[in-house]
C-alpha cells in the first residue's frame, strides 16, 4: 500500500512539473551603446509576461556576425541582426566561410541607419572626404565593417586610402571623445547612445551621402535604402542628414519548435505597444513592415501566425 502510494505521488508531482515546465529562450543582442541592447531586452519582457510557459532573456551581444555564428551553430536559440548580414550568413558570403542554413527570420523591425560620425573640426562634410582621415570602420567581423566594406567597394575607396581603426560603437565614440579618430562608422537605430554621449561632449557633425552614390549603392546591393536622420536628433547637429540603411531583423534556429516560435510571435505582436517606450526607434517597429526586407525563410511558427492575420509570408531561397 505505501508503494501505490508513493508512486501516485511521484506521478502527480510528475504531472505538475511537466504543468508548468518552461521553455527557456535566449535572445542575442548588442552592446550596451547600441540599439538591439535595449530593444531586446523590451522584446524578452514582453514574451516573458505574456507567456506562462515560456522564459525569454536578452544578452548582451557583439551584434550580427557574432549572433549569426551562435545561431548557425545552435548555440543560441534567437538572435537580432542585420537583414544583410544574416543574408551572408544563410548563404555563406562576405565574412561567413560555410552557409547557415539553420538562420530563420521571425519579423524585420526598423530600419538601422548607416551614421557616419565626424568632429565637427575635421573638416569631414561628405562621404567623399574620408581619404586621408582617421575612419573607425567597425570592429573586426562585424555587419559594421562589412557595410562599410560595400560602401567603400562603391566609392571606390580602400583602407589604406585613411587611417582605419576597426572599433564597436562605445570605443569609437571613446577615441573620438579623447581626440585619436576623426570619424566613426556606426549601424544603428538613431538616436544611439553611444552617439548622444559624444555630443555632449563635444562638437559632432552626420556625414551626408550624395544621391548619385545612394543609387549606385542600392543598384548594386538592394538592401541598402536611402534614409533620412532628422535634425535635432543629436545635440548640434541642426540639419537633415541624408543616408543609407539597413533592416534590423529578429532571427531565430530553425530546430526551434513550430508552437513556440508561433507562440512568440503572437505575444510579442499582441503587445507591441510596449515595446515603445524601451527606446524611440521601437515606435518604427509595425505589423505593417515585419515583412519588408526578409533575407532568409521566415521560420514556420512565425509564418503560421502571419497567414492567421492575412499577411502574405515571401518565400525566400
Amino acid at each position: 500500500m505505501k508503494k501505490v502510494v508513493a508512486l501516485a505521488l511521484v506521478l502527480v508531482m510528475a504531472m505538475a512539473c511537466g504543468a508548468y515546465a518552461k521553455t527557456f529562450v535566449s535572445l542575442a543582442t548588442g552592446g550596451t551603446g547600441g540599439t538591439y541592447y535595449p530593444v531586446g531586452g523590451g522584446i524578452a519582457d514582453i514574451v516573458s509576461r505574456n507567456l506562462s510557459d515560456v522564459q525569454m532573456t536578452a544578452e548582451t551581444g557583439n551584434a550580427s556576425v557574432a549572433n549569426l555564428n551562435l545561431i548557425g551553430t545552435h548555440q543560441i536559440e534567437m538572435a537580432l541582426v542585420q537583414n544583410d548580414v544574416a543574408y551572408f550568413a544563410y548563404h555563406g558570403k562576405m565574412m561567413f566561410d560555410k552557409p547557415f542554413k539553420n538562420v530563420r527570420a521571425i519579423a524585420t523591425l526598423y530600419p538601422e541607419t548607416i551614421q557616419v560620425v565626424a568632429l565637427k573640426d575635421s573638416g569631414v562634410k561628405t562621404i567623399k572626404d574620408l581619404p586621408g582621415k582617421r575612419v573607425s570602420v567597425g570592429a573586426p567581423g562585424s555587419g559594421v565593417m562589412a557595410d562599410v566594406q560595400l560602401i567603400f567597394r562603391t566609392l571606390g575607396f580602400k583602407f589604406s586610402d585613411m587611417k582605419t581603426d576597426f572599433l564597436d560603437f562605445n570605443n569609437t565614440a571613446q577615441r573620438m571623445k579623447d581626440g585619436q579618430i576623426d570619424v566613426g562608422f556606426v549601424v544603428a537605430g538613431f538616436p544611439t547612445s553611444a552617439i548622444m554621449d559624444l555630443a555632449t561632449m563635444h562638437d559632432i557633425t552626420l556625414v551626408s551621402f550624395d544621391e548619385e552614390t545612394i543609387e549606385k549603392l542600392h543598384a548594386e546591393y538592394p538592401f541598402f535604402v536611402r534614409n533620412v536622420i532628422p535634425a535635432g536628433t543629436y545635440k548640434g547637429v541642426d540639419k537633415d542628414t541624408t543616408t543609407v540603411a539597413v533592416q534590423a531583423m529578429w532571427v531565430c534556429d530553425a530546430d526551434l519548435s513550430e508552437d513556440v516560435v508561433y507562440k512568440i510571435t503572437k505575444a510579442f505582436w499582441e503587445n507591441v505597444e510596449d515595446l515603445y517606450k524601451v527606446h524611440a526607434k521601437a515606435k518604427m517597429v509595425t505589423l505593417d513592415t515585419a515583412l519588408e526586407g526578409i533575407s532568409v525563410p521566415v521560420h514556420p511558427g512565425a509564418a503560421k501566425y502571419y497567414k492567421e492575420i492575412g499577411l502574405t509570408v515571401p518565400e525566400v531561397e
